[in-house]
């Protein structure tokens, strides 16, 4: 035993689940929870944004660093071309190139090309570039190629001299420009990365407070309800705001609510079935002495007494069987229905025999059933759906003062036939049944339509209509009143009892 004990303990380990009177879990670390997922999440998404802006940000860098050049080579090319027809020294040649970080410089002018100063070696160009016509998709995919393959290749770029029709060309390495486009490039990582944590600490601040400590406060209160839900002051005390989470916290505080009330019907259920058990042992040997006695009534010769002896012995043979239910209805469980084939009007006849209506109440109980309308029913549990219903009705009457004198007072149950349904009406001029007493219809200690009821009627009656497969509701009539429709079907016929009764 102490082995599969140690089982289940492993497995509640290993399934995450809390074993029974453990504290309330603890909440996550700052940057272990939601808020550092946010936060991390936050410097990604803005990282890839930076990374998305990098690429045309160093194409544009790239190309205002080859027209510096040209701007730079071009100046130069102008004044060398104004020393014409003289040819520069060699040593002059070099300065320039040197101080133009070219190659080979050349001007292009009315048509005519000429070689302002070349190296002795002419280089061979692995590219070509020409920046008054340079697309930004192009450009964009030269830069990724410089930066990433440069280095060692030689380029030959040209372009205009400012508005002027002259054109000026230069030959060099990409060495340099390679060396400028990584340490931008360094300088837009450093400055995306600090971008992107300023951005995700101010969202995280605002959401934080927005959302997380909100959704903290809703665990924490669920956590505590958990624990004690029957303590009124471990409800958790919503805001008044419109947010989302304000919503959430008012639904919260009314399912809270409404499930302290649910637990303390439930505890009120439990200690009145307790208290029914004690009374029905009890009731149970005193009916049975009744029972005993009342036995004796039928040698009597008194002809009231031997009419109404065999009606009260049916009460009190139901009294005790009832006793007998008591203890199966408070574990939710009524007893199968034994069903038969009844005459509904004799039915109705002895629960208007039950009622015993004081003549001087002025309540009529009408009955318009015909003798030949039957239902397959059992009629002990009918007979109980009928009374309880009827019962509420005298007692709405009896309650009652109207408004008219003349009002007629008076309960009617009718009955007819369609098909294989049998509907039952149970209809009174009474006041009708309060709003609380319709919205909470078929409630225990909730759909009680007079003070200090219980609505327990209505419930077993709703049970014993259901266990027959059949339907009980509340009808809406024009004029004042309660009206009640029951449908109880016939029994389905099995293809076993047909072929045995053919």
């Amino acid at each position: 035993m102490e082995t599969r004990m140690d089982d289940e303990v492993r497995t509640s380990e290993r399934s995450g689940a809390s074993p029974e009177g453990a504290g309330p879990e603890p909440m996550p670390r700052l940057f272990r929870g939601l808020s550092g997922r946010l936060l991390w999440l936050t410097m990604i998404f803005v990282m890839l944004a930076e990374v998305l802006i990098f690429v045309p940000s160093v194409a544009t860098m790239r190309m205002n660093w080859l027209r510096d050049r040209l701007d730079t080579a071009a100046a130069a090319g102008i004044v060398i071309d104004g020393l014409q027809p003289a040819e520069l020294p060699r040593a002059v040649q070099d300065d320039t190139l040197l101080a133009t970080g070219t190659k080979v410089l050349a001007l292009k002018k009315d048509g005519t090309s000429r070689l302002l100063a070349a190296t002795d070696t002419q280089p061979q160009v692995d590219q070509v570039f020409d920046l008054a016509n340079m697309p930004m998709l192009s450009s964009m995919r030269d830069a990724l190629d410089t930066l990433v393959f440069g280095g060692g290749r030689v380029m030959r770029v040209f372009g205009p001299v400012g508005d002027s029709d002259m054109i000026i060309e230069l030959v060099m390495t990409d060495y340099a420009l390679r060396k400028d486009m990584l340490k931008y490039s360094k300088t837009m990582f450093l400055l995306s990365l600090l971008i992107s944590l300023i951005t995700a600490v101010l969202i995280f601040l605002a959401i934080n407070r927005m959302m997380i400590m909100p959704i903290r406060r809703l665990t924490h209160s669920m956590q505590l309800f958990s624990e004690q839900p029957e303590d009124p002051a471990r409800v958790f005390a919503g805001d008044r705001s419109r947010g989302e989470l304000a919503v959430a916290g008012r639904h919260l505080t009314a399912m809270q609510v409404e499930l302290q009330r649910t637990l303390k019907q439930q505890k009120n259920l439990a200690d009145l079935g307790l208290a029914v058990s004690k009374i029905n042992h009890d009731m149970r040997n005193i009916l049975a002495s009744a029972q005993l006695m009342s036995d004796r009534l039928t040698d009597v010769d008194d002809p009231m007494v031997r009419s109404f002896a065999p009606k009260l012995l049916r009460t009190i043979d139901r009294a005790v069987g009832y006793t007998s239910e008591v203890l199966a209805y408070g574990q939710a469980s009524e007893a199968a229905p034994r069903r038969r084939r009844i005459r509904l009007a004799d039915l109705c006849q002895e629960v208007r025999d039950i009622l015993a209506i004081d003549p001087e109440a002025g309540i009529e109980f009408l009955e318009q059933v015909g003798v030949d309308v039957e239902v397959d029913c059992d009629s002990e549990q009918l007979f109980r759906v009928i009374h309880n219903l009827c019962r509420n009705a005298v007692q709405a009457l009896v309650n009652f003062d109207p408004e008219d004198a003349a009002m007629v007072r008076r309960i009617t149950v009718s009955a007819h036939r369609v098909g294989s349904v049998v509907s039952i009406t149970i209809d009174d001029t009474g006041p009708g049944m309060p709003r609380k007493a319709r919205e909470n219809l078929f409630s225990a200690f909730r759909g009680s339509a007079r003070s200090g009821g219980t609505g327990l009627g209505l419930v077993i009656a709703r049970e014993l209509v259901l266990a027959h497969g059949g339907t009980i509701a509340l009808v809406e009539k024009p004029g004042p009143g309660t009206q009640f429709r029951i449908e109880i079907p016939d029994r389905p016929v099995s293809l076993e009892d047909y072929r045995a009764r053919a």
